[in-house]
């Protein structure tokens, strides 16, 4: 039997600073509440956009899948 002698590959982890990782909370937290807005609570009657329907028509479908109500 030959055994094979190299290298094996240690994986490092990712060091991310702190200014940096609290600009990605931030960013994560605000793209998630947009959608939670625009999935959850945008029905077109209290829109940000007035009685434009667009949004609320393309996330119909997931509304209901998630739960939310919007009739």
């Amino acid at each position: 039997m030959s055994s094979l002698s190299g290298h094996t590959a240690v994986p490092t982890p990712v060091v991310l600073p702190i200014s940096k990782a609290v600009v990605w909370l931030v960013c994560t937290a605000i793209v998630a509440l947009l959608l939670y807005y625009f999935i959850g609570v945008d029905q077109g009657a209290y829109s940000i956009f007035g009685k434009d329907m667009h949004i609320h028509e393309f996330v119909h479908d997931s509304r209901h899948f998630l739960g939310f109500p919007c009739h």
